[in-house]
């Protein structure tokens, strides 16, 4: 990978903030945009402008296949069965939320058990805290050890389970779970699996067939692609049995007074006029990782988190949240706490220098509270960043804090 040319596709690296060059360590959040992307949204509104699915003129025919090509790319870079299985959304909550109104609804039941991890994002959380409440389900939540680390005994708590849904990759720790290893158990013991890939997807390869989860979602946002845009990967036979999640035009075959009939999939979750500038963008985004390649990409995300953790061990009176040295299971994700100083005043000084990192609860409040603390400040790296911007980032935490 050459970095310093992977860098010259990304606009914005060029600001200055407070006078500074920018660092941005904050992908985890959302990942930088390459011209590549934002060429093809505007090329989009310049020369192809118009509602899918519900034209025969030109400008509809060409948005609906541009639309339906992002959606074949979505199939290829998941390796799912065929392109009814990809529904897109706008972004991973949404995802999830579908699967929980619309499987969660129908098929969870009184006493039945949902099994989460303390790791989630509030996203892999919120639906089915909801949804027990609604139904009387039972929740049950694996623990972690204080690196982030599943507990041993997790397999026990699976046991007679329902749905089991977990984070590939923890937003806060980094840490990836085995989520084929997981799959497996679960349904072993008839149990639904439910994969938030919103941390794995834009890092590594991923392939819905051999971890064989039933759902898989994730964000387009934080892989290069434009915001309010996401994909649910459901299997063919389980999104046939499950009801619309919303209703409206371009989800049904045929509307009747008294009564109507859904359209075939993925279209049945697709009510509404999609966002199909941003969707085209995501198909732009996965063409990009594919041409760097994304076991690059992961060994790019491998190394530099690696000498990040070398390079803040030497910080006096700094915390790591997660695993303290390099492991093979961990995105490159580095949370971290200054002793006695609040991480929105550690964000705000790096910020003087141009140095971009996420500070607070990352929408994972339970497991900060597992961990026993209140808040973190996050550096998270991607395909852009640098060992030189890392040095930087490490020196002013120094002669900062």
């Amino acid at each position: 990978m050459d970095i310093e040319k992977i860098r010259e596709d990304f606009p914005i690296l060029k600001r200055k903030i407070n006078g500074n060059k920018l660092v941005y360590l904050d992908s985890a959040a959302t990942s930088q945009k390459p011209r590549q992307v934002i060429d093809t949204v505007v090329e989009y509104y310049q020369n192809h402008n118009a509602n899918t699915m519900r034209g025969v003129h030109t400008l509809s025919e060409e948005a609906t296949e541009m639309m339906e090509n992002s959606r074949k790319k979505t199939k290829e870079f998941l390796n799912a069965k065929n392109n009814h299985e990809i529904v897109f959304t706008k972004n991973a909550t949404e995802a999830i939320n579908l699967v929980a109104y619309s499987w969660g609804e129908k098929n969870i039941k009184k006493g039945d058990k949902i099994v989460l991890s303390i790791s989630e994002h509030h996203a892999n959380l919120l639906p089915w805290q909801q949804l027990a409440i609604k139904k009387g389900a039972e929740l049950v939540y694996l623990d972690i050890d204080n690196e982030g680390n599943l507990e041993e005994k997790w397999e026990k708590k699976i046991n007679n389970s329902k749905l089991v849904a977990i984070t590939h990759t923890s937003n806060v720790t980094g840490i990836i779970n085995d989520v084929k290893n997981i799959s497996k158990i679960a349904k072993e013991k008839g149990a639904v699996v439910i994969v938030d890939g919103s941390q794995s997807a834009p890092h590594m390869k991923i392939d819905v067939k051999k971890i064989n989860c039933d759902f898989f979602v994730f964000t387009g946002h934080k892989m290069l692609a434009p915001m309010g845009t996401g994909a649910l990967y459901g299997k063919e036979e389980l999104l046939e049995n499950m009801p619309p999640f919303m209703y409206g035009g371009g989800m049904n075959k045929k509307v009747e007074k008294e009564n109507s009939e859904w359209n075939f999939l993925p279209y049945k979750f697709e009510a509404g006029t999609e966002n199909v500038s941003g969707i085209i963008g995501l198909g732009s985004a996965m063409d990009y990782i594919n041409r760097i390649g994304i076991d690059n990409i992961e060994k790019h995300g491998n190394k530099m988190i690696e000498y990040a953790l070398e390079r803040i061990s030497e910080v006096r009176n700094v915390s790591v949240i997660g695993p303290k040295e390099y492991v093979k299971e961990k995105a490159p994700i580095l949370s971290f706490n200054v002793e006695k100083v609040d991480c929105h005043d550690v964000a705000g000084a790096l910020n003087e220098y141009g140095i971009a990192i996420r500070s607070g609860l990352h929408c994972a409040q339970p497991l900060h509270t597992r961990l026993g603390i209140n808040s973190s400040a996050r550096a998270s790296l991607y395909l852009y960043n640098t060992e030189k911007e890392i040095d930087y980032f490490i020196d002013k935490l120094k002669t900062t804090f």
